[in-house]
């Protein structure tokens, strides 16, 4: 054969393990390309509603601060008192408990329990929070922790959607295993006598 003559035709490759389009694979069963689905599925779920509902969610625990904020803030107002007695904590690091006396601006005296700093002193004056009706209370919360509420909620919601996700996926491979394993043992039940009369003769 002579440099110029044509090279014969000859047939093209096989094509290679895994190069088969996803629809055209004779390896995928109906189960695989089931489960295909349901997990492109199931991230288009996670990629579009996990956002929205995780800022929903703390827009939601931001909005239900912020009016606890409005309500404890119009409900509270501070005074000043001044340190009767001290309780004495012996525990490292915690605070005091001290009985505390003070006189709202209409005049009525009022007497109350407060947490103090270690080492305060009787007849110290201090600020506390009391409600209208001259208890001590907590301070009101802040816009500060209206914001944190909402990004740890927001942040708890992402994480469990997330978390269902990936239960999600793992139960659906365990359903499609189960379909599968139910495939093979039929396919089995018609080839083993098959099989098993080739090795008896």
């Amino acid at each position: 054969m002579s440099a110029g003559d044509p090279q014969p035709a000859s047939d093209p490759p096989p094509p290679r393990p895994g190069r088969f389009p996803a629809r055209e694979n004779p390896l995928r069963r109906p189960c695989d390309r089931a489960e295909s689905r349901l997990n492109c599925l199931l991230l288009l779920v996670l990629v579009i509603g996990l956002p929205w509902s995780a800022v929903g969610v703390g827009l939601a625990a931001y909005d239900s601060s912020m009016r606890t904020m409005r309500a404890q803030t119009a409900e509270r107002h501070q005074v000043t008192a001044e340190l009767t007695s001290v309780r004495r904590d012996s525990t490292p690091g915690g605070t005091d408990q001290a009985r505390v006396r003070w006189t709202e601006r209409t005049g009525v005296e009022h007497e109350g329990s407060a947490p103090v700093e270690p080492g305060t002193r009787v007849g110290t004056s201090i600020r506390i929070w009391v409600d209208r009706d001259g208890n001590v209370v907590r301070p009101p919360m802040t816009a500060l922790d209206a914001k944190a509420a909402g990004w740890a909620m927001g942040g708890l919601t992402a994480v469990a959607g997330t978390a269902g996700y990936a239960a999600a996926r793992a139960a659906t491979r365990h359903a499609m295993d189960r379909w599968r394993y139910a495939q093979w043992d039929a396919e089995w039940d018609l080839v083993e006598p098959v099989w098993s009369a080739r090795f008896s003769r």
